[in-house]
């Protein structure tokens, strides 16, 4: 390279430096003020929400005084520049459903017995589904709110359509879109019933079929001892749910023995959380998805709110500033009332997709 050619790139390396800083003090100039208003925003939602939770549990009714009743902050500003001295970095690959089935072999020693055909897992699922007494409208309605109505049992988030360049954006897996934190938690809490469910198939099996079903049983102990191995808190959940273990019990959801239960008593904890807390009218499924949404409390908050202040409290009472502000959904329908008639519009859309109607019928057989 030529000294003159050198100088040129110093040159242009230089203007690039220039024009950045001078974005970057743009940027900042404009955001500084904005974070200051949003994080005095989402500490009230916090500090509301705290209180208000405290009252939902004792059984107290809440008011209009209990909620923030602007919406978030909006950043208008110039968006932060990239830093030309500074290569993109690189994004940690979503874990997709080889790597589940890879580390559950490598982890415990399990290989999920997958499905012949999506009826298959499709009965398994509603089975379980009717054994504790969910509804055909809550299991086809969130089904197609999670899956897009067409989903396959082991359809992961990002990838419910064959579009090129289609990626996974989290590890949300199944019908009821499980994320690997789902299944951890939900092996902690209710693994015996699972086992329970197990040994009841073993009394009836025999041969090939019976030892598939102990070999189950063995390592799913396995597992369920990883997932009882901290606290039964969310957080530590998700720590084991991003470790090779955590990812190799995520593969159960698409086992036909062992997946359908973890679908189901997904929907059945939201549930029993509101039987427990006084709600003795059965869910709707759009009630239950704003459960599956939000998180327990949160949903059920919204779900005994007055018809006359939802469409007065603003969504953003019922997420994190991180969740709210990744979900289009919750931002675009950014009222209780809002949020609700779109998710109710998007299930009754969705479920007149074959997948939906599949299920549906199949509801109508084995019921």
């Amino acid at each position: 390279m030529s000294a003159g050619a050198a100088n040129g790139n110093d040159r242009d390396a230089q203007n690039k430096i220039a024009i950045y800083r001078t974005k970057l003090s743009d940027y900042r100039q404009a955001r500084q003020p904005y974070e200051k208003r949003a994080a005095a925003y989402w500490n009230l939602v916090k500090e509301k929400r705290s209180k208000r939770i405290k009252k939902l549990l004792r059984g107290t009714p809440t008011s209009l005084a209990d909620y923030v009743l602007k919406q978030p902050p909006i950043y208008t500003g110039p968006p932060e520049p990239e830093n030309p001295n500074i290569s993109s970095p690189r994004i940690k690959p979503v874990p997709v459903v080889a790597d589940f089935l890879k580390n559950a072999k490598e982890q415990f020693g399990f290989v999920p017995e997958r499905p012949a055909t999506e009826a298959d897992y499709q009965r398994a699922y509603i089975e379980a589904a009717l054994a504790v007494g969910l509804t055909r409208e809550q299991c086809v309605h969130v089904y197609a709110f999670e899956s897009g109505g067409n989903g396959t049992y082991d359809v992961q988030a990002g990838l419910e359509y064959n579009t090129p360049g289609a990626r996974a954006i989290t590890t949300a897996l199944g019908y009821n879109q499980l994320l690997g934190t789902n299944s951890v938690e939900l092996l902690a809490e209710a693994g015996g019933e699972f086992l329970a469910a197990l040994n009841r198939k073993v009394a009836a099996a025999h041969g090939i079929r019976k030892l598939t079903l102990l070999h189950k049983i063995s390592a799913l102990k396995k597992m369920i001892a990883f997932s009882r191995s901290v606290p039964d808190r969310w957080n530590l959940h998700a720590r084991l749910a991003d470790t090779p273990k955590g990812l190799g019990i995520h593969a159960l959801n698409l086992d036909i023995d062992i997946g359908p239960l973890l679908q189901v008593r997904k929907l059945l904890t939201s549930i029993k959380f509101a039987k427990a807390h006084g709600y003795a009218s059965p869910l709707s499924a759009a009630e239950l998805e704003m459960m599956n949404l939000t998180g327990d409390g949160n949903g059920f908050d919204m779900v005994l709110m007055p018809k006359d202040m939802r469409a007065q409290v603003p969504t953003s009472n019922f997420f994190q500033r991180g969740g709210y502000e990744r979900n289009p959904v919750a931002g675009m329908n950014n009222t209780v009332s809002k949020l609700l008639a779109a998710t109710n519009a998007k299930m009754q859309s969705e479920a007149e997709l074959q997948g939906a109607e599949n299920m549906a019928s199949l509801f109508e057989t084995l019921r």
